[in-house]
């Protein structure tokens, strides 16, 4: 993959969860403008290499990190890094939709007032535009001072996309996030991450062998080899070559069932 498309790269990176350690050796390029799939077994590290990528394990007591996750060519793990600008331009999307107790409009205005927006007019139109870049806006356009808890789960999810687009993110980091969700606010999730990949880097985490198969442009598989031990990266490809002709049999046994 040229160095010259690449927005995101993880080098020789370790995590540690105190004496545990969750992630060895991870050596990953996430390109831009394309979907990038994390696939693998329960417990082997998917979530906590996608939580490396805004820091967010920064919030977990006794985390810490050895190597480098180097952003537009800045590493983000240096100590002069300003976090709060990097989850800006790194956004996260959960895996159970978890919109504020707050009207639909204040969950996508959150983030701009928090960066400082007040105009109430370029408020309006970043909610607007937010909404319709999450394919949301035509079913609450009528009821944006509606509580955001009214809405169903897969309408929350795309809220909470729309909560992260709000702040002009350049990458997008969902951690399953269509887990809760029935096959057709699915299909309307994974419809918008299609469309949005032509403007946004986005990394996905998901068990769902057919989703990232669908859905993704690369796929790394993630593997423990036993109990206790850190995950690593088995494979890392072009997602047609992963699932179609895995180079090794443990990427191929997982995505044909046999285990995992």
């Amino acid at each position: 993959m040229s160095e010259n498309n690449l927005k995101l790269k993880f080098r020789e990176l370790d995590l540690y969860y105190g004496d545990f350690k969750a992630l060895e050796d991870i050596d990953l390029d996430i390109k831009s403008c394309a979907i990038t799939a994390i696939i693998g077994p329960s417990g082997c590290g998917k979530s906590s290499a996608l939580r490396c990528l805004n820091r967010m394990n920064d919030l977990v007591e006794g985390a810490r990190v050895k190597g480098e996750v180097i952003l537009d060519g800045e590493n983000i793990y240096d100590k002069n890094y300003n976090v709060v600008e990097l989850r800006k331009r790194v956004g996260m999307v959960f895996q159970k939709p978890n919109p504020f107790p707050k009207t639909i409009y204040d969950n996508v205005a959150y983030g701009p007032r928090l960066f400082g927006i007040k105009n109430k007019e370029v408020l309006e139109g970043i909610v607007e535009d937010s909404l319709k870049r999450a394919a949301l806006w035509d079913e609450v356009k009528e009821k944006l001072k509606s509580s955001a808890l009214s809405l169903s789960g897969g309408q929350q999810q795309r809220l909470c996309i729309a909560r992260v687009l709000a702040v002009q993110p350049e990458v997008i980091l969902l951690d399953e996030p269509c887990s809760a969700l029935d096959p057709i606010a699915t299909q309307r999730i994974e419809d918008l991450l299609s469309e949005l990949k032509n403007t946004y880097t986005i990394v996905i985490v998901t068990h769902n062998m057919q989703q990232a198969a669908r859905l993704s442009d690369y796929t790394a598989f993630f593997m423990i080899e036993e109990q206790g031990d850190p995950g690593k990266i088995v494979e890392f490809g072009e997602t047609d070559a992963v699932f179609t002709r895995p180079e090794d049999e443990r990427t191929e046994r997982y995505i044909t069932g046999r285990f995992g």
